[in-house]
């Protein structure tokens, strides 16, 4: 079992949580209160709800990775990658668009769950 990967999965799922209570509060509702067309608030709530479910099988992945982290070192990888590009385009957005990282710290996550699934990975190649 790797606990650094088992970590990542809770905190990825802690992540869920955050995601829809708090995100749906913040960001969700006031885009679909504003003024905009039906077809841009319905792509609004399917790229809403897409994040949602992909964190809810990264999420799962990285479960069934921390008890079997060498059979499933691909999948956690690729999570691993994931989650590093979406740090990357907070990182990005903030810096561009908003001028500080601070608005946006969700990046922190992201290179934290990261971080954790790679010196899982890692510790399995030294064992």
């Amino acid at each position: 079992m790797s606990k650094s990967i088992l970590l990542a999965a809770v905190i990825s799922t802690i992540t869920i949580g955050l995601h829809v209570y708090g995100g749906g509060i913040e960001v969700h509702e006031p885009i679909l209160d504003a003024n905009l067309t039906t077809i841009l608030k319905a792509y609004t709530s399917i790229l809403w709800h897409a994040v949602t479910v992909i964190l809810v099988i990264n999420s799962t992945g990285l479960f069934l990775a921390a008890f079997k982290p060498l059979q499933l070192k691909n999948l956690s990888l690729l999570i691993s990658i994931q989650y590093l590009a979406f740090a990357g385009l907070f990182i990005f957005y903030g810096l561009s668009q908003l001028g500080t990282l601070l608005l946006m710290p969700q990046w922190i996550i992201f290179i934290c769950m990261s971080a954790l699934i790679s010196f899982g990975i890692w510790r399995q190649k030294t064992s």
